[in-house]
C-alpha cells in the first residue's frame, strides 16, 4: 500500500463510490466528495499528495470549465509549498481540453470509463513527479524556477504529448486512440502526421 493521500472530487456519487473502492486498495488515504467547493479547506494543510478532479460538474456544464477552474485555484493555493499533483477525469475525449489542463498544471489525465491499473498507474506517476519536482526545487531553486518558466513550450507540444499517451495507452490502435481523444480516426491520423508520430 502507498503511504499517499489522494482526494477525489467528482459530482456523481456512483462514480464517487466506485473511485474510492478501487483507489482504497493501493493508498492509505482517499478522500472522496462531489462538491469542488470543499477543495481549498481539504488541501490547506498540504497533505494532500494527488487530487483527482473531475473536469465537469453538473449536467448541464459539459465544457470542462468548471474543472479548469478548480484546477487553477489548486495549482495557486498560496501558502502551499509543494501543491498536489494533479489528474483530470472526464467522460468526453476532447483533445484541445487536455492540452488545456496539461497546460495549467495537471500531470494527466484520465478518460470515463478508466482501466482501473492506468487510472492507479497515472496517479502514482503523477505523485512521483510532483515530488522529484519537488526535491529539485529545493535542491536548486534557481533552476526548477527556469525549468517552470520553460515548460510547456506550446500547445502544439503538448497535443503531441497527450496523442502520444492516448496512443500508448491503446496500444497503438488509432481505432481506440481516436474513441478515447473523441475525434475520427483521420483526424487522429492527420495529427499524427503533423506532429510527425506516425
Amino acid at each position: 500500500m502507498t503511504d499517499a493521500k489522494i482526494l477525489v472530487i467528482d459530482d456523481n456519487t456512483a462514480v464517487l463510490s466506485t473511485l474510492k473502492i478501487v483507489l482504497k486498495s493501493v493508498f492509505k488515504t482517499v478522500v472522496a466528495v462531489s462538491d469542488p467547493q470543499l477543495i481549498p479547506a481539504l488541501i490547506s494543510a498540504g497533505d494532500v499528495d494527488a487530487v483527482l478532479l473531475d473536469m465537469n460538474f453538473g449536467s448541464d456544464k459539459l465544457d470542462g470549465q468548471d474543472g479548469l477552474f478548480w484546477l487553477d485555484r489548486i495549482m495557486s493555493r498560496s501558502g502551499l509549498d509543494n501543491p498536489p499533483a494533479v489528474v483530470m477525469i472526464t467522460a468526453f475525449g476532447d483533445v484541445g481540453l487536455a492540452v488545456t489542463s496539461l497546460k495549467k498544471g495537471a500531470l494527466d489525465f484520465i478518460q470515463k470509463p478508466w482501466d482501473n491499473n492506468d487510472l492507479i498507474r497515472k496517479l502514482q506517476e503523477a505523485i512521483a513527479k510532483r515530488d522529484a519536482l519537488y526535491a529539485e526545487k529545493q535542491k536548486n531553486p534557481a533552476a526548477a524556477e527556469a525549468a517552470e518558466q520553460e515548460a510547456p513550450s506550446s500547445l502544439d507540444e503538448m497535443e503531441k504529448l497527450t496523442i502520444q499517451r492516448v496512443l500508448e495507452s491503446s496500444g497503438r490502435n488509432l481505432t481506440t486512440a481516436a474513441e478515447k481523444l473523441g475525434i475520427s480516426r483521420q483526424t487522429l491520423y492527420n495529427k499524427m502526421k503533423h506532429h510527425g508520430i506516425l
